[in-house]
């Protein structure tokens, strides 16, 4: 592969597996400069070292996005190394399991603010240099579920709703900046994301869904991402027959919401 990227910063967060892990391996494959972020630093770290070994600089720049003072400190020690980040990869997040009547608001808010406050944070934070720059892309990872609701994902169905009409907004004001925005929104893909999934007491779910362990694999889905991103798609749903469902809401919505409640949803 050709390093098209050599050029290029790319700052992926959600960096430590899955996608993420993915998107910068792919980045790295490219050439690109990396930096990657994640909460878990001791896998981050093994990330940094898989790109590393491919040749291409990559710098860890671990925080929670849970954490609003992490994430500002993050952006302003990056940019002190490269003051020019010419892709940004929202990945990062978390999902939920369980039923809305059982689960305190506690873990919606919980959700919404690792999924969408963290997410916008480090957008905002980053945008000025941006901007400043002349240009520069950004891509957010929704779900089919920023799409439409599915049972056990009522927080996280909301915060990806969220993360749909905040960036969307966003690509309009931009417009002119010459700053472009790829909204991703996967389908099942085989990550750990079901596993490391909040119940109603706020522990992992611990269990991988039938549905995710079927799913495309990370390395897949990366690579259509980072297609996407380089041919300034608006959008990208990515995943297998599943994503059919967004159309059945679409078009047949009587028949969505029969399937919506009959479909196992894990």
């Amino acid at each position: 592969m050709k390093k098209t990227y050599s050029n290029k910063v790319v700052w992926v967060t959600g960096a430590a597996s899955g996608i993420g892990k993915a998107v910068a391996l792919e980045y790295a494959q490219r050439g690109a400069t990396l930096v990657l972020s994640d909460r878990d630093v001791e896998n981050l770290n093994k990330t940094v070292s898989a790109c590393n070994d491919m040749g291409v600089p990559a710098l860890a720049a671990p925080f929670d996005l849970a954490e609003t003072t992490q994430i500002i400190s993050a952006v302003e020690t990056v940019l002190r190394t490269y003051p020019k980040i010419d892709i940004l990869v929202c990945n990062g997040g978390i999902s939920q399991r369980s039923y809305a009547i059982e689960t305190p608001v506690a873990i919606d808010r919980r959700v919404m603010e690792i999924n969408f406050f963290g997410t916008i944070t480090l957008t905002k934070a980053l945008l000025p240099a941006l901007i400043a720059q002349g240009g520069g892309n950004i891509s957010v990872t929704s779900s089919m579920t920023g799409k439409f609701g599915f049972p056990l994902r009522t927080a996280y169905c909301a915060s990806k709703h969220a993360i749909q009409g905040f960036y969307e907004a966003l690509r309009a004001e931009l417009y002119n900046q010459n700053v472009k925005v790829t909204i991703v929104s996967p389908g099942r893909v085989r990550t750990n994301i079901s596993l490391h999934a909040i119940t109603k007491d706020g522990q992992e779910h611990g269990k991988m869904d039938d549905g995710q362990a079927g799913g495309i694999t990370p390395e897949q889905c990366a690579r259509r991402m980072v297609r996407a991103i380089e041919r300034n798609k608006k959008e990208l749903w990515v995943g297998s027959t599943e994503i059919l469902m967004i159309y059945i809401r679409k078009y047949l919505s009587p028949l969505f919401h029969i399937l919506a409640r009959k479909i196992k949803p894990t």
